[in-house]
């Protein structure tokens, strides 16, 4: 049996390593770009550290899956799985905004278990167990009950034509903007990029326990700890818009790959 108590613990003291480097906090911290151009920082690695030893003395049988980690290839075959992502929303961490969280799950033989958000930023940390729902602060989360896609509320920054949606406010994190899905603050959160499992590990199950559908973008199930932690995307909406979200969310992804460049 996890210590919940324990894990909650190790999430806050995950959440002030980040806050001590945390820009809008007034403080400072080391960026740079990986290969592949994403931004990285100080904070990021000084997450990771912490939570690699916490997690793995918390329950020492689970692997270990995490962005800033080299990936061991002997985790697939272990039933329990660590999907961690340090700072999920680097880029607003970056720019002093609070649109970024902690992002830890355990994952059990290919489904999130436990998941936990930190976003202290915002002051928020998100938290489910399979089968027993999902809380912000303590408090119980239910997705939207929205039964019609025409209106639904999308984060978003209205870069990109959102007709029938209505732009919200917009995350970095797509764990948050996942999360915000599971408070009912939005009624969808979608992309289709190709991403990790890491990004939405938490924020899925979160989701689900609220009462919402999440998939990939093409609508499957979504499986952790393969071999290629690489995700198809992912759609979380309230439970009667997910079908029609999804056959937005294809129109859209076609016209915007049909325009010139």
């Amino acid at each position: 049996m996890l210590d919940y108590t324990r894990f909650d613990a190790i999430m806050r003291e995950a959440a002030n390593i980040a806050m001590a480097e945390f820009p809008g906090a007034g403080n400072e911290t080391t960026a740079w770009h990986k290969d592949d151009d994403t931004p990285v920082c100080a904070a990021d690695l000084a997450v990771n550290r912490f939570l690699a030893g916490a997690l793995r003395e918390l329950l020492p049988s689970a692997g270990w899956l995490s962005e800033e980690t080299a990936d061991n290839p002997d985790r697939v075959g272990g039933g329990l799985l660590w999907l961690v992502d340090p700072i999920d929303g680097t880029r607003d961490f970056l720019r002093g905004r609070s649109g970024w969280a902690v992002s830890v799950a355990l994952i059990s033989n290919g489904r999130p278990l436990i998941a936990r958000l930190a976003a202290p930023a915002r002051n928020e940390l998100w938290a489910a167990e399979a089968g027993r729902g999902a809380r912000r602060n303590g408090l119980a989360l239910h997705a939207s009950s929205r039964d019609a896609l025409e209106g639904a509320r999308i984060p978003a920054d209205n870069a990109h034509p959102l007709s029938p949606l209505v732009a919200v406010p917009k995350p970095n994190s797509i764990a948050l903007r996942i999360a915000l899905v599971a408070s009912g603050e939005a009624d969808l959160a979608a992309s289709t990029r190709l991403g990790f499992e890491w990004d939405i590990g938490a924020a899925a199950l979160i989701a689900r326990e609220a009462g919402a559908v999440v998939t990939d973008a093409v609508g499957q199930p979504l499986v952790f700890n393969k071999p290629d932690p690489r995700a198809k995307g992912v759609l979380a909406s309230a439970p009667m818009i997910h079908l029609e979200a999804s056959q937005w969310l294809h129109g859209r992804d076609a016209q915007l790959r049909s325009r010139p460049a």
